[in-house]
């Protein structure tokens, strides 16, 4: 497929590295001397400006950190004007389902297909190709792109209308963090018994009480350790759920408690 690519960082660079292993043609933003160097030695070819990725693509996929850096690529520039009639907006950052909504607003007009696909996961999955793609949006698109979201993506999720991947990948998140508070107040009872947190996270992750959240904490020595290498995405992510959850008169109830015991109590760790 040919493929835009707007946000080769973190996330996104690896992501352009499997695309173009898998056969696709990418042209992808470099914004920086830096970056269109590390795209240029991946067999990317880089453009100067957002919109410069929409030209004759089949879909564009936009993974950026913020909503703000959404509405912006999408549509404070001319991406949608550029792209073809047909062709599919992908959106890979986690947000309010109210972003994704309008970008579709003007995009459907221009018969240009939106859909929000939130990830879950980090680099170590894109390398394997098992990142979890949660989509919101027209099933028919979704599998239009599901070749190029292969590359990186297993499972890749339809989970309802436009919105619908924010929307569960926003409740993924409000758990992880909340899983994160119940280890921390885990520790805070360790130590109360005499427990040091290096014993506790030594042994749990062999226990019963072992996941994700907790061997995570685990591979990273503390709570306060792992909340510094994460809290800056998930602080962002609980955010934006707590702000839905309030527009939409939905209660957190005891997650938000744990939450604040969690990635929000360790913020300074």
């Amino acid at each position: 497929m040919r493929i835009g690519f707007v946000g080769a960082g973190r996330m996104g660079l690896p992501m352009i590295q499997r695309l173009v292993s898998a056969g696709h043609q990418v042209s992808a933003l470099g914004r920086n001397a830096e970056t269109r160097k590390a795209l240029g030695e991946s067999g990317v070819r880089a453009v100067p400006f957002a919109a410069a990725t929409g030209t004759d693509a089949e879909a564009v996929l936009v993974c950026v950190f913020t909503d703000e850096q959404v509405r912006a690529v999408c549509l404070d520039t001319p991406l949608l004007e550029t792209m073809p009639p047909g062709s599919v907006l992908v959106v890979h950052t986690t947000g309010s389902p109210a972003t994704v909504e309008a970008i579709a607003a003007v995009a459907n007009s221009r018969e240009i297909e939106v859909l929000d696909v939130p990830v879950s996961g980090g680099p170590h999955d894109i390398a394997a190709g098992q990142l979890t793609l949660f989509g919101g949006g027209d099933a028919a698109a979704l599998e239009r792109v599901r070749p190029a979201l292969a590359a990186y993506g297993d499972p890749i999720l339809h989970l309802g209308p436009l919105g619908s991947g924010q929307r569960v990948k926003l409740v993924n998140n409000v758990l992880f963090a909340a899983q994160i508070g119940l280890v921390a107040e885990s520790v805070r009872l360790a130590t109360q018994l005499g427990v040091t947190e290096a014993a506790l996270l030594s042994a749990l992750p062999h226990a019963s009480s072992s996941g994700r959240a907790l061997n995570s904490v685990a591979g990273k020595g503390s709570v306060a350790a792992f909340a510094e290498s994460v809290g800056e995405f998930l602080r962002k992510d609980v955010s934006v759920a707590r702000q839905l959850a309030a527009e939409l008169n939905a209660d957190l109830g005891p997650l938000a408690a744990a939450i604040d015991a969690g990635v929000d109590g360790n913020s300074g760790g």
